[in-house]
């Protein structure tokens, strides 16, 4: 059973230095994650599609499961470099807009299917580790930074005073509950941009009928 959300990389960048020699056996990784799933791809696997020899597969991981570890860590980062940044200049209701469309964008309609986010609770039992670094790199650090960006709003006087991380993880889940969260169950396909603003648009204006000073 194929690993759904994990991006297919690239092509290879082979070069003697160890950060990219470490890229290759990543992306080498990624397409088998992707082909075989987490369970049958073994690390003999991975070193053959990777290029490598298994020792030095092993000089960079010394597990399936910190390799696995290394790919969703990588996701994480890269949707929090395209979510997770907000511009405090910006008005309160573009910027929410802003951010819960790219949210839902990026979640419903990312190159490779819907996020490692299936895959990791399939292991999150025999791997309880990689599901807190999960949620610790993706939805943890998204709510950590709606939060900061609400706290700033309420120093300024343009939120009335509240609890920020409840309420940036409401407003998140609000953006996500009928547009990505079916997806997650094989209900419903990618919501349309339409779709996309119209519920963002609620949560918006839900928020702000809330919070706003």
């Amino acid at each position: 059973m194929a690993v759904e959300g994990l991006e297919k990389p690239a092509g290879l960048d082979i070069r003697p230095d160890g950060a990219n020699k470490r890229r290759q056996i990543v992306d080498g990784a990624c397409r088998m994650f992707l082909a075989q799933g987490f369970d049958a791809a073994s690390m003999g696997a991975i070193a053959r599609e990777s290029g490598v020899s298994k020792g030095t597969l092993y000089v960079y991981f010394k597990s399936k499961e910190e390799l696995f570890e290394a790919i969703v860590e990588e996701q994480c980062r890269v949707q929090a470099d395209y979510v997770f940044t907000l511009d405090e200049q910006a008005g309160i209701e573009s910027e929410l807009s802003r951010f819960g469309e790219r949210l839902v964008h990026f979640l419903c309609h990312r190159p490779g299917g819907i996020s490692p986010l299936r895959t990791v609770i399939a292991i999150a039992d025999r791997m309880p580790e990689l599901g807190a670094k999960f949620y610790e790199s993706g939805p943890g650090r998204g709510i950590a930074s709606l939060q900061r960006y609400l706290e700033s709003k309420v120093a300024a006087g343009v939120l009335k005073p509240h609890d920020c991380q409840v309420a940036a993880a409401q407003f998140i889940d609000a953006c996500t509950s009928i547009t990505f969260k079916p997806m997650l169950f094989n209900f419903a396909g990618p919501p349309s941009d339409e779709q996309t603003a119209h519920v963002v648009g609620m949560a918006v204006r839900a928020f702000l009928a809330a919070y706003a000073a």
